[in-house]
């Protein structure tokens, strides 16, 4: 903080960056500067070949700007690494050694033609290792100007320009930003993001159809993320550094917590209904949730067995067989369905794998062992369901007898309302209740099918009073305050098995509000921090790969005498760039100046916890054991850091930990390295 400002334009890295590629190149610079210099040393006044006096010259000369770029480099490091991220004044000399390093590239470049000229016209007749020494010196060089191109490309900001920074005293949000022509600007600099973004998404997902469905869904998200860290003054390894200090704060403040008390009945359960017998309901559940998945999760926790199951049954012409399953034009998705389930064929109703942007696969199927008409609704499995997942505003979802504003994550209730239209207009369920008309009716999922099951099941619930829905991490933005207290009557969500939950996607505590209160915390923990970057990402790198202790990082305001606190670039406003109603500066948790820039979405239904009992390090294959517990909305309230936060949300581990609790017998930590048949019956 702030992006170096050099040639004229702000880039997307910041002066304390070149700390770790300036080590790495300047290691690499003085190897080949010892290499040159031995061979030098070594064939010292016998150069007797062809050429032999350019040869001298040209090793001469690159000793020479080896040794200058050596020295830039040293300065680069040693200056990159002075002060803090929101104090870079002692960094201030940073871009005039960017512009020397640059100028340094010249004479480089001319020595690597100069190399190419000799080796291909005067080296005939020298010794090999020599001309090879000089071959190796001239790809080097051109390697090290190709990965500094490409270098150049990638921290590119095509939203950069140079940022004058606000006076260090003018209070926030009351600046020139706020006349006509500050709004105007803004008003194009985030229409400017927007279209980055949008081109951003384009090209990530260049093999999906570009009609009209997905340029609004592209348009929709680049408007989500291009706001997000828009008015700040970061770059992306302060956000790191931030994610570093926060994971060690939150885990001092978990280590010191007192035990929570476990509580046996959910208030809103139905009378004689206790923990135990949720949870063996919820690992029934999660069987099928875990099914929806198909081919891919079935061969990933089935590593040795599954392949050879699945072989027999894959690619094979059974058109007339399975003329109930759509989209699955090989066979293999509905195989692993029926190996993971335990049903049989004539248990099927409706299965189909189609995938869309906002149509998500799912299937239709009779459970007999707890009588109920099921439908399992697969979570994310595809690019398609990640645009599914990230179109996070919020929609109308106007429900009868539900009074207030009914609205809910845009994505999800989109792919509910496609799977409603499938069941009832095509008459799914009519079929499958003409067959079992006793049978109550159940919907589960998990991640991206929680909570489109969810949403689902409250759209069913008036035709269907019965109803019961199971789902399995769902996303912490998905209801509204008016439909949440609706859900838990019949809804039941459960947790990603860890104290630890956050995912690139839409977990438990990932909502548009708790990202704000994320980027809140981050402000806050990075101006507060007097420890330079490198020493921040590097303690942190090694805490998240070996644990340990987390370390105690001191503050900027320690120690500091009370006429040193005014000095510019001090304090959360520092970071700000322009007001935004997400943040306020300084303000506690709890302050009524803490305004909502999005809609609040919340979790639905009654809400099981499933944490680690113990240490929450272990290594591969040790064993551990999960307890459950009841929740509220409000514990999830705020985004938690893991270095475990993507395999805590796969469904084999939700699976796995549920199987755990009610078989009350721990499960190695490793998925993979379990039996085969870990999916097969409760």
């Amino acid at each position: 903080m702030p992006g170096i400002v050099v040639f004229g334009r702000r880039w997307g890295i910041a002066s304390d960056d070149l700390v770790f590629p300036g080590c790495f190149e300047l290691f690499v610079r003085v190897l080949w500067w010892i290499g040159t210099m031995i061979l030098f040393t070594y064939h010292k006044g016998q150069f007797d070949c062809n050429g032999r006096g350019f040869l001298h010259s040209y090793l001469v000369g690159l000793l020479v700007v080896l040794a200058l770029i050596i020295l830039s480099l040293c300065a680069i490091v040693y200056v990159s690494a002075q002060g803090t991220i929101t104090n870079p004044g002692p960094r201030r000399s940073v871009p005039a050694l960017v512009y020397l390093r640059a100028l340094l590239y010249v004479p480089e470049l001319v020595w690597a033609c100069l190399g190419a000229v000799w080796v291909t016209d005067d080296s005939e007749g020298c010794d090999p290792a020599m001309v090879g020494a000089v071959i190796t010196a001239v790809v080097a060089s051109w390697i090290i100007l190709l990965f500094t191109g490409l270098g150049v490309v990638f921290v590119f900001d095509p939203l950069g320009g140079p940022r004058v920074p606000p006076a260090a005293m003018e209070p926030l949000g009351v600046r020139d930003l706020q006349s006509n022509e500050g709004t105007q600007f803004l008003s194009t600099a985030r229409s400017l993001a927007v279209k980055v973004w949008e081109s951003r998404l384009r090209l990530l997902c260049c093999c999906l159809p570009q009609d009209e469905s997905h340029r609004a869904a592209f348009s929709s998200i680049a408007q989500l993320v291009s706001g997000f860290f828009s008015d700040t003054d970061l770059v992306p390894s302060d956000i790191a550094a931030g994610l570093a200090l926060l994971h060690q704060e939150q885990d001092k403040m978990e280590q010191s917590r007192d035990p929570d008390v476990v509580v046996d009945h959910s208030p809103s359960s139905p009378i004689g209904e206790d923990l135990e017998t949720e949870l063996e309901k919820a690992a029934h559940c999660m069987r099928f949730a875990a099914a929806a998945y198909g081919w891919p999760l079935y061969i990933y926790s089935n590593l040795f067995s599954g392949p050879c199951k699945l072989s027999g049954d894959c690619c094979r012409s059974r058109e007339a067989e399975y003329e109930i399953v759509g989209g699955d034009h090989l066979g293999c998705q509905f195989s692993s369905i029926l190996h993971s389930t335990g049903l049989q064929y004539r248990d099927f109703i409706y299965v189909s794998f189609h995938n869309q942007i906002y149509e998500i696969p799912f299937y239709v199927a009779l459970d007999h062992k707890r009588e109920a008409v099921l439908v399992a609704v697969r979570g994310t499995l595809s690019l398609r369901d990640v645009l599914t997942d990230l179109s996070a505003e919020c929609e109308n979802l106007p429900i009868e007898g539900v009074s207030g504003a009914c609205y809910a994550h845009k994505g999800m209730c989109q792919a509910a309302s496609y799977i409603y239209k499938k069941l009832v207009n095509d008459g799914i369920l009519n079929q499958a209740f003409t067959i079992a008309p006793e049978y109550k009716l159940v919907v589960t999922g998990h991640s991206l099918g929680a909570g489109t099951a969810s949403l689902l099941a409250i759209l069913l619930r008036n035709s269907f009073p019965t109803l019961q829905c199971y789902s399995f991490s769902p996303p912490g933005g998905l209801l509204s305050n008016s439909l949440a207290p609706f859900s838990p009557v019949f809804l039941f969500a459960v947790s990603s098995p860890s104290s630890f939950l956050i995912c690139l996607l839409f977990l438990s505590r990932l909502s548009i509000p708790n990202m704000e209160d994320l980027k809140r915390k981050i402000l806050k923990i990075v101006s507060n921090c007097n420890k330079p970057k490198y020493r921040i990402l590097l303690q942190g790198c090694w805490y998240e790969l070996f644990g340990g202790d987390p370390e105690d990082f001191p503050t900027e305001m320690d120690n500091r005498r009370e006429e040193e606190l005014s000095q510019p670039l001090l304090g959360e406003e520092s970071l700000m760039i322009r007001h935004s109603s997400s943040y306020q500066s300084l303000a506690s948790d709890n302050s009524p100046a803490r305004t909502a820039a999005h809609l609040p979405l919340f979790l639905p239904g009654r809400i099981l916890h499933i944490t680690e009992d113990g240490p929450s390090r272990r290594s591969c294959f040790s064993q551990m054991r999960y307890r459950a517990e009841w929740s509220n909305e409000m514990a999830f309230r705020s985004v938690l850091i893991s270095p475990r936060m993507l395999a805590d949300h796969m469904p084999d581990a939700v699976l796995q930990a549920l199987k755990s609790l009610t078989s009350d017998r721990p499960f190695s930590l490793c998925p993979s390295s379990l039996n085969g048949n870990q999916h097969n019956a409760v």
